[in-house]
């Protein structure tokens, strides 16, 4: 099948109108290894004013450390030195390193899987397919991901998913916003409102003594209106890009123009047939799927177990579709080279958090929060927990790790203050989800969106509105469950 290259296009050596558009003058967002740089100088700095402090650790549920909610107490203070800010990036990397080496690892493996032709003739039948009712994607796909993530709580498959949808949503006249869209609020919407979810839900549950899984009723409630919102939201994104390209916020941008000539004229000439060896790859592909959901689901296999996987994945399907050993080694390190921004920037945002720990100021945080919400009246308690577990979940964006500091403090404080644990449980599950695709200290969204070829700064454009309506319909579920003193 031939393709038109850029040079060769009608267009070619005009401007386009978009071009010609003088840039209206306002405030830029720097660059994202800036915003961090400057998060772990003010955390630094923080550690000079905010006094020391430290709880407990006690075992917990399936033996994980919690901490003891009456240990509190203040102790010597050990600010950030300069020694300790030089070496707070590398720190940073060295313990985000499963998302590091696992964005990698994906990376890596679906350039492997793209030179083997399946990825393109996967694209090139379903964009015939889905031709007319293209929208008709979005939804179908959203609903699925956000279902499996409500279910076992895995938002980091926004990882896996995006690099499969990508060309395909660039086939149907979308962009990679829409793909990263489609992967990261669908799964978000599942995490945040986790009707069966165990890493949030579960976990929450077990460290306030109620039920497991009690409440089923008001959180599936939850994760419909949540989930609509998504869904609405991205479609009507989606439908104007697909009108005009120029609206897209991934317009001009180099890396969009050789996607959109590599996947958007898929369906211009003759369908692509695969040969013999792409169909045994392409089953080869969907038997290690197969084995990585069985992983996740009934070993509990998190990102170290599929790295693995997707090491031996791409080799095996490499060798299968004819590949040779040199251009299997030549795609993953082409696909290496392809994420290694946005694996710099998943362990460059934990050294905000390395910062508050190794200063001995994260606790204090927290004791700050659980006292500040301890004093809201009564009606706004259920609110304040709400923003209280929003502000801290950007230190700390592991549900099961903000779960584990928090809910120890806020069960109890719960019961002080008129609040059901039930709804404290709500607000710890809604405050931490939402933002966790937000906050660029969130590793694995970061890697996400650099698998999708979306600076964080055009995804805070985009995803911002979203996120003002999520926060609205999560103020209104809890308001509701305060009113009704809502136990499950």
């Amino acid at each position: 099948m031939t393709q038109t290259t850029p040079t060769q296009s009608p267009a070619a050596g005009k401007a386009s109108p978009s071009t010609n558009r003088k840039r209206k003058p306002g405030l830029r967002i720097p660059n994202i290894y800036v915003i961090l740089f400057v998060f772990i100088a003010l955390a630094s700095i923080a550690t000079y004013f905010i006094p020391a402090g430290e709880y407990e650790r006690v075992p917990g549920p399936n033996g994980r450390t919690t901490i003891d909610a009456e240990s509190f107490q203040f102790v010597d203070g050990s600010p950030t030195t300069l020694t300790d800010f030089m070496l707070a990036i590398p720190n940073g990397l060295m313990s985000a390193g499963q998302v590091v080496f696992f964005t990698f690892m994906i990376g890596g493996m679906f350039m492997v899987l793209r030179r083997t032709g399946i990825i393109e003739i996967g694209v090139d039948k379903l964009s015939r397919r889905f031709a007319n009712r293209r929208l008709l994607m979005i939804p179908v796909l959203m609903t699925v991901f956000a279902l499996i993530a409500t279910i076992i709580g895995t938002q980091e498959l926004a990882l896996v998913y995006v690099p499969v949808i990508l060309p395909l949503m660039i086939a149907l006249r979308f962009d990679s916003v829409t793909a990263a869209a489609v992967a990261l609020c669908a799964t978000t919407a599942g995490f945040a409102t986790g009707v069966l979810n165990p890493i949030n839900t579960g976990l929450a549950q077990q460290l306030s003594g109620l039920p497991l899984y009690s409440g089923f009723m008001l959180r599936a409630l939850a994760f419909v209106a949540i989930l609509t919102a998504a869904i609405i939201f991205v479609m009507r994104y989606a439908r104007k890009v697909s009108h005009d390209p120029d609206v897209s916020l991934m317009a001009n941008d180099p890396n969009e123009t050789a996607k959109r000539h590599d996947y958007l004229h898929a369906t211009d000439e003759g369908a692509l047939s695969a040969s013999p060896r792409q169909k045994l790859a392409a089953l080869t592909t969907f038997a290690f799927m197969a084995l990585l959901v069985y992983g996740v689901l009934a070993q509990g296999w998190f990102m170290m177990e599929m790295a693995g996987l997707f090491i031996i994945m791409g080799i095996v399907v490499g060798l299968v579709a004819g590949l040779t050993t040199e251009d299997i080694c030549e795609g993953f390190n082409q696909g290496f080279r392809d994420v290694m921004v946005g694996a710099m920037i998943a362990g460059i945002a934990r050294g905000v958090a390395v910062v508050l720990e190794d200063g001995q100021i994260m606790d204090t945080l927290v004791y700050g929060l659980g006292n500040l919400v301890g004093e809201l009246p009564t009606l706004l308690s259920a609110t304040g927990m709400y923003f209280a577990q929003l502000a801290f979940n950007f230190v700390v964006p592991s549900g099961s790790g903000q779960a584990l500091v928090t809910m120890p403090i806020m069960a109890p404080l719960a019961d002080l203050i008129g609040v059901t644990r039930q709804t404290a449980v709500l607000a710890y599950q809604l405050g931490d989800g939402i933002g966790n695709i937000l906050y660029p200290t969130s590793g694995y969204f970061m890697a996400t969106l650099a698998l999708a070829g979306v600076p964080w700064q055009k995804w805070v454009k985009f995803f911002f509105p979203l996120f003002c309506v999520w926060v609205v319909i999560s103020l209104g579920f809890l308001l509701v469950a305060q009113a009704i003193g809502w136990v499950g």
